[in-house]
């Protein structure tokens, strides 16, 4: 139980519920929509049905179902390495923990996808006129927002070195 309380994992609840909100919000969308079927919310925001069968920006969508396994193997693999790196960071490097919790939960959710369904599914569209953002779901954001963090922490002074 210690480790849970004085390492990066101390965040697991946030893992969690991070995977809970990604997993709920597909299924729903998978219930509720037609692929293709969008629901314009905002000027600039819809929920859009789309799957995505590549990685980022459907980097490799179209290569025939190799990419599949390669994905599911590099989010394997990336999730395991983060969450021993999670197990030995010290309480002090919150930033770092939210980060590293932040990736492997979205990583496990689109992991989820394309175990179960051979894609992810993405609902997330936002747009401005003519120009489109791919569309991304909920995973994808704990994703970008754990990279941020990393950024943020990795140009941060070393908090662990002043609590010494």
């Amino acid at each position: 139980m210690t480790l849970f309380k004085e390492s990066g994992w101390r965040f697991w609840w946030l893992a969690l519920l991070v995977l809970v909100v990604d997993q709920l919000t597909k299924i729903w969308v998978l219930q509720r929509f037609e692929l293709g079927e969008s629901i314009q919310l905002l000027p600039v925001f819809n929920f859009t049905y789309a799957r995505n069968y590549g990685a980022a920006f459907s980097f490799l969508g179209d290569a025939g179902g190799w990419q599949r396994w390669l994905f599911t193997l590099i989010a394997v693999v990336v999730s395991v390495v983060l969450s021993v790196w999670l197990s030995r960071l010290q309480r002090a490097e919150w930033k770092l923990s939210l980060a590293l919790v932040l990736i492997v939960s979205g990583a496990i959710g689109n992991l989820i996808d394309r175990s179960l369904y051979g894609y992810v599914v993405d609902f997330l569209h936002v747009y401005y006129q003519e120009w489109h953002y791919p569309v991304f779901n909920i995973a994808d954001c704990a994703i970008t927002i754990g990279a941020a963090l990393l950024i943020w922490d990795s140009f941060s002074p070393d908090v662990v070195e002043k609590t010494k």
